[in-house]
C-alpha cells in the first residue's frame, strides 16, 4: 500500500545570505498552503501574506527600453521573482526589442481588477492586459476587439520571465512531466521571423516552478487548454531569464489568452528581519547606528546585543539594550540601535533574535585603506586605449585603436539617448574617420563607451582629490606612449596624477581633432554595445573598417565649457608632474574660452547628457578655473559678471559658490552661508523621512551618485561653516554606501567590507563576477514601496552598474572623512 504526501518544509529559521525568508513555528516549521486571498490594496497592486502582484506600477523605460522593471511582476516571500509579463513578439525578448505603448490604466478595486490599455502602433494591434483577483488565485488576460494581425500570428505572445539566479537548483514540471532548470543554457535553436531563436524547454499547458521549494513554487495553467512554452532566454543574451509564454491566436477576438497563476505561500510568513550596519566598521569616535528592517507583521525584539569577538573566538557581551522603534518607511517597520558609546578597538558582531550578523571593525584605521581598490584596479579596468594587466591576469587590450567615424547626419533613433543632428558641425563628413581621437578616456559604465561629460566630470573630481589631499599612493604603472597599464606595480608618479593625465588626453584630442568638445564616441552597431568580454574584440582596430566606433558630434556650449574647466584645472595640478601636457592643457582650455567668446549665442543641444540646466553656470566655472591657473584679469572679470546671477539660484549652485568663497568679499560669503543654512535644514528634514539619516533617490536610477556628491558638500561646508555642520552629516553616507541602507547590508562597494557586492554590472558581469574598488547605484525604489538592490541578478544596471563619476568622488569622500575622524 502507498501514499502520498506532502513534506513539510522545515529551515529552522536561520537566516542564510540574503534571501532565506520564512516563518516558523514553535517546532521550525512552516505551513504552506496554495489559496492566495488577494485584495487589490490602497497601494494599487494585489496583496496577500507573503506575495505581491504589480500590475504596471512600473512602465517600460521610455529611454533604455527593456530594464526588467515593467509590466506584470510578482514578489514572492519578499523576493521579486517574475516581471514582464505582457503581450511580446520575442520568445525571449532582449534590452531593445520591441515593446508595446503604455496607453492607460484603470483600477476597479471592487473589482479586484486592473486593466492596462496598450499597443504596438507598428502593427495596429492594440489590446488589454487584465489583472484580476479570484478564485483563490490571479488572472492575467489579453482582450482585444480586433483580430491579430497577420504579422503578428506566430510572433505575438503572453510572456512573463523569472529571474534565472532564483531559480537555479530548483525543478519544474511542465504537465506533469519534470525537469531542471540549468544552470548554463544549452537548447537548440530555431528561426521564427528571420531572428534566430531557442526552442522549448517544455511545452503544455500547465507548468508548476520550483514545485520542490514551497518558498518559490508557483504555478501557471491556460484556462482556455492553450499551451504554455518554457523558455530560456540565456541563449539569445547573458542577461535573459527563463520565459513562459502563451502564443495569441489568429482570428479570435475578446478575450483571446489568459493564465490562471497561484503561488504556494506561508500564511504567517515573516520576511528574516535585516540587520545593517557599516560592513567596513566604524571609527571609534564616530557614532555608530545599526538599523534592523521588519516585515510590517513581525513584532520587535527587546533586545539587540553587540558581542565582541575574542581572540579565542568566544563572543563577549558588549552592549546589550532595547532597539527603538523608528516607524515606517516604504513597506517596511525600522528599529535603531545606538551602540556609540562602544570605542574600544576590535572586532564585532550584533545580534537581533536568532540572527547573528558578520563581523565589523572598531578602530581608528577603518578608511585608510577603502579607497584604494578603486584607485588601484577600478580605475585602471576602465582605461580605454590601454592594454590593462593586474599581475597573471590582462583584464583587456589597447581597445578602439580604431576610432573613430564621423556619426551619420540625423541620427535620433541611437540607443541610451545618444543622437546627431542635421549636420556634422565640423569638417568631417558623415562616415568619415576622425584622426587622434584613440588616445585616453575611461569606459563611462559598464559599457564601453566615452560620454564626455563623465570624463569631464571625472576629471574634475581627480582635480579637487589631489588639491585638497595630494594623495601620493603610487601602485599602478601607466606608460602612455606604449598604451600600457599594470596593476599593482609602482612607477613613481603617483596614481591621481596619472588618471588625471588619462582623462584630459580624450578631452584634448577631442578638441584638436574636431575643434570643439562632442558628446562622445559609441558603437556604431548594436550588437558591439551589447558586447561582453575584452574590449579589444569589439573592434578590429583597423581604421575604416565597419565596426569603428562613432564620434558623435553636436556642439554645445555647455560641453565646450566643461571640457575648458577641467583642462584648466588640471593644468595646476599638473604643472610639476609634465610641465609640458599643463601647458598644452592650458593652451587647449585658452582657446575654447576664446572660441566660444567669439561666436554668437548658440542654443543647447537635446541629448539627456550634455544639456546644461544653466550655461551660465558652466561658463563661470571655466572662468574661475581659468582664472586660477592663470590670474588673468579677463576671466576674473567675466567671473564678477556672471555670479550676481548666480546668487538668486545658490540652492542649486552651492557647491560652485563653496568653490568661490576664499576669493570673495564678505557680502557673498554672508548669502552662501544662509543657503548653507537652508542646505542643512533640508538635510535635518530629510534624516526624518527614513531611518538612515539621509536623503535616498525616489528615482528611476539608485541614489549612490547623489548620496557620495552630498557627503563631499557636507564636508566643504563643514570646513568653512563648522558651527552649521556636524561631521556626522559626512560620515553617514559612508556608512550608508557600506551597509547602513535598506534592503540588504552589504557594501556597495566591490571588494570593499566583509560582505560587500560579489556581482555587478561591469564590463565582466557575463562571469558573475565584480570589478574591485567599483561603486554601484544602490537601492532602486520600485513602485510603489519595493526598494531592491539584487544581488544574484547583476543585470538591473540602474541598481548594479558601475559608471565613472562615482569613483573620484568616493576617494574624496573617504579622504574627507578619514581627515575629520584624525583631527
Amino acid at each position: 500500500m502507498s501514499k502520498s504526501f506532502k513534506l513539510t518544509a522545515t529551515f529552522g529559521c536561520l537566516a542564510v545570505g540574503l534571501l532565506l525568508l520564512t516563518a516558523c513555528g514553535g517546532n521550525g516549521s512552516a505551513t504552506f498552503v496554495r489559496t492566495n486571498d488577494l485584495v487589490l490594496n490602497d497601494s494599487n497592486y494585489f496583496e496577500t501574506r507573503a506575495l505581491n502582484y504589480f500590475v504596471f506600477n512600473n512602465k517600460y523605460d521610455a529611454l533604455f527600453d527593456d530594464s526588467k522593471v515593467s509590466a506584470v511582476e510578482i514578489i514572492h516571500h519578499g523576493l521579486r521573482t517574475a516581471t514582464n509579463g505582457d503581450v511580446r513578439l520575442n520568445p525571449t525578448p532582449g534590452q531593445w526589442d520591441k515593446l508595446p505603448k503604455f496607453v492607460e490604466r484603470t483600477v476597479d478595486k471592487a473589482a479586484k481588477r486592473i486593466d492596462v490599455k496598450l499597443e504596438y502602433p507598428d502593427y495596429g494591434f492594440a489590446y488589454t492586459l487584465s489583472g484580476r483577483a479570484a478564485d483563490g488565485g490571479f488572472y492575467l488576460s489579453v482582450t482585444t476587439e480586433k483580430p491579430l494581425p497577420d504579422a503578428l500570428v506566430g510572433v505575438a505572445g503572453l510572456n512573463m520571465e523569472f529571474f534565472p539566479p532564483v531559480f537555479f537548483e530548483h525543478a519544474y514540471m511542465m504537465d506533469g512531466v519534470p525537469g531542471l532548470f540549468p544552470t548554463s543554457a544549452a537548447d537548440n535553436m530555431t528561426i521564427i521571423n528571420n531572428i534566430v531563436e531557442p526552442t522549448p524547454l517544455a511545452t503544455g499547458t500547465q507548468v508548476e516552478i520550483a514545485p520542490d521549494d514551497p518558498m518559490k513554487h508557483l504555478s501557471i495553467r491556460t484556462t482556455d487548454g492553450a499551451d504554455l512554452m518554457l523558455f530560456d532566454g540565456r541563449d539569445k543574451q547573458q542577461n535573459g531569464t527563463f520565459v513562459v509564454r502563451t502564443l495569441l491566436p489568429s482570428v479570435k477576438t475578446g478575450k483571446i489568452a489568459e493564465w490562471f497563476i497561484q503561488a504556494e505561500i506561508n500564511p504567517e510568513w515573516i520576511r528574516t528581519p535585516v540587520v545593517s550596519y557599516s560592513q567596513v566598521g566604524y571609527h571609534p569616535s564616530q557614532e555608530k547606528m545599526a538599523v534592523v528592517e521588519l516585515d510590517k507583521n513581525d513584532k520587535p525584539l527587546s533586545t539587540i546585543t553587540l558581542y565582541k569577538v575574542n581572540p579565542d573566538g568566544s563572543l563577549f557581551d558588549a552592549l546589550s539594550g532595547t532597539p527603538t522603534l523608528w516607524g515606517s518607511y516604504t513597506r517596511y517597520n525600522y528599529l535603531q540601535f545606538d551602540f556609540s558609546q562602544v570605542k574600544e578597538p576590535g572586532i564585532y558582531k550584533l545580534k537581533y533574535g536568532d540572527l547573528l550578523t558578520g563581523p565589523f571593525p572598531i578602530d581608528a584605521s577603518v578608511y585608510q585603506r577603502a579607497w584604494y581598490p578603486t584607485l588601484d584596479v577600478f580605475m585602471p579596468v576602465q582605461m580605454d586605449h590601454m592594454f590593462v594587466r593586474e599581475a597573471y591576469r590582462v583584464w583587456h587590450g589597447a581597445a578602439h585603436l580604431d576610432d573613430a567615424k564621423q556619426a551619420p547626419v540625423n541620427r535620433t533613433d541611437h540607443w541610451d539617448g545618444w543622437r546627431q543632428g542635421a549636420t556634422t558641425g565640423n569638417k568631417y563628413k558623415p562616415g568619415q574617420h576622425i584622426p587622434g581621437l584613440n588616445v585616453g578616456g575611461w569606459f563611462d559604465a559598464g559599457d564601453f563607451d566615452i560620454q564626455t561629460p563623465s570624463q569631464q566630470s571625472t576629471v574634475q573630481s581627480l582635480v579637487d582629490v589631489w588639491e585638497e589631499f595630494a594623495p601620493a599612493r603610487d601602485e599602478t604603472t601607466v606608460d602612455q606612449k606604449n598604451r600600457y597599464t599594470e596593476i599593482h606595480l609602482p612607477d613613481g608618479r603617483p596614481d591621481v596624477l596619472q588618471q588625471i593625465e588619462h582623462g584630459i588626453l580624450q578631452l584634448m584630442a577631442q578638441v584638436k581633432a574636431i575643434g570643439y568638445a562632442i558628446p562622445g564616441i559609441n558603437e556604431s552597431h548594436l550588437y558591439q554595445y551589447r558586447h561582453l568580454g575584452d574590449a579589444v574584440t569589439k573592434t578590429d582596430g583597423i581604421v575604416g573598417n565597419e565596426d569603428d566606433r562613432w564620434a558623435f558630434t553636436d556642439r554645445t556650449p555647455s560641453l565646450n565649457y566643461a571640457t575648458a574647466t577641467s583642462l584648466a584645472g588640471a593644468a595646476r595640478v599638473l604643472a610639476e608632474y609634465d610641465s609640458a601636457l599643463s601647458q598644452e592643457a592650458l593652451r587647449i582650455a585658452e582657446s575654447i574660452w576664446a572660441d566660444e567668446h567669439s561666436r554668437s549665442a548658440q542654443e543647447e543641444g537635446q541629448t539627456f547628457f550634455t544639456r546644461s540646466r544653466n550655461p551660465l553656470l558652466t561658463e563661470c566655472r571655466t572662468a574661475f578655473e581659468l582664472w586660477r591657473t592663470t590670474g588673468k584679469a579677463v576671466y576674473k572679470t567675466r567671473m564678477d559678471e556672471i555670479v550676481p546671477q548666480l546668487q538668486e539660484q545658490l540652492n542649486w549652485n552651492l557647491p560652485f559658490a563653496l568653490r568661490l568663497l576664499p576669493y570673495m568679499d564678505d557680502a557673498f560669503k554672508g548669502k552662501v552661508k544662509a543657503a548653507a543654512e537652508q542646505h542643512i535644514q533640508r538635510q535635518l528634514e530629510l534624516e526624518k523621512t527614513n531611518p538612515y539619516g539621509i536623503s535616498i533617490s525616489l528615482s528611476s536610477w539608485a541614489g549612490n551618485g547623489q548620496i557620495l556628491s552630498t557627503g563631499v558638500t557636507n564636508y566643504q561646508l563643514h570646513k568653512i561653516f563648522p558651527e552649521l555642520v556636524d561631521p556626522e552629516l559626512v560620515f553617514r553616507g559612508l556608512n550608508y554606501i557600506y551597509g547602513c541602507h535598506p534592503y540588504h547590508n552589504l557594501s556597495f562597494v566591490s571588494g570593499v567590507g566583509a560582505q560587500p557586492k560579489k556581482v555587478a554590472y561591469g564590463n565582466n558581469r557575463a562571469d558573475h563576477s565584480f570589478i574591485p574598488g567599483g561603486i554601484v547605484p544602490g537601492v532602486r525604489l520600485l513602485n510603489p514601496d519595493f526598494p531592491e538592490n539584487r544581488d544574484d541578478y547583476q543585470f538591473h544596471w540602474t541598481e548594479n552598474e558601475y559608471v565613472i563619476p562615482l569613483a573620484p568622488n568616493y576617494i574624496y569622500l573617504v579622504n574627507a572623512v578619514e581627515r575629520l575622524l584624525q583631527q
